[in-house]
């Protein structure tokens, strides 16, 4: 397997290094190197953002792996460690394949732009920052998960967090930061228009009663 620290080569990794009908959590781990906290917050938010994530729970899941890799970052364990149960999680094969066909082109796109700068940014005690924030973009996808394709922005936000500890491209933390901004914006801009539809619903109760 070749070394993660671009879309490509995620991408390549997460074909060539499971085969069968199906795949677990575990194989994808194993295959983008589960020892690197970079290639695994790359994937789990690729995960997020693909068609994989239309999987009934496959979200949350992400989101609760997200959490738990976040998590050993901020507390700065040397290598990340995943609950048994979570890496047994299967999914079908020919999702994974798709979701890497549909995205081939957009990652040789991207990965042009990629590197390294800003390097300070992707060590320490920086990287406690990008757990912080990948622990809120996190908390954040939690209730999103309710609205179709709420997720999507917490997804890219880990995404372009982990390519950007990967790639060791300090720039791309400073975008994800405002991709966090967006998302906390969104989720405010929902739960606004939630309180207000219940606010409606009320007068109108009442008005109704009288």
């Amino acid at each position: 397997m070749t070394e993660v620290n671009n879309l490509h080569s995620l991408l390549h990794n997460m074909v060539n290094g499971t085969d069968g009908e199906t795949v677990s959590v575990g194989d994808l781990l194993e295959a983008v190197g589960r020892r690197s906290y970079g290639p695994l917050l790359l994937l789990l938010g690729s995960i997020a953002i693909s068609p994989l994530g239309i999987i009934p729970g496959a979200n949350w899941l992400i989101s609760l792996v997200t959490l738990l890799i976040a998590l050993q970052i901020l507390v700065g364990l040397n290598y990340p460690w995943v609950p048994r149960l979570l890496l047994s999680y299967e999914f079908s094969r020919e999702h994974l394949l798709k979701g890497v066909a549909s995205s081939e082109r957009y990652a040789r796109m991207i990965d042009r732009y990629l590197k390294p700068r800003l390097i300070f940014l992707t060590r320490a005690p920086f990287v406690q920052l990008v757990a912080l924030i990948c622990i809120g973009a996190v908390l954040v996808s939690f209730p999103l998960g309710f609205v179709p394709f709420g997720p999507f922005l917490p997804g890219l936000t880990v995404l372009v967090f982990g390519l950007a500890i990967a790639s060791r491209d300090g720039l791309l933390l400073i975008l994800a930061c405002a991709l966090l901004a967006a998302s906390v914006w969104l989720l405010m801009h929902l739960w606004s228009r939630i309180s207000q539809s219940e606010l409606m619903g009320s007068v109108m109760s009442l008005f109704s009663g009288a």
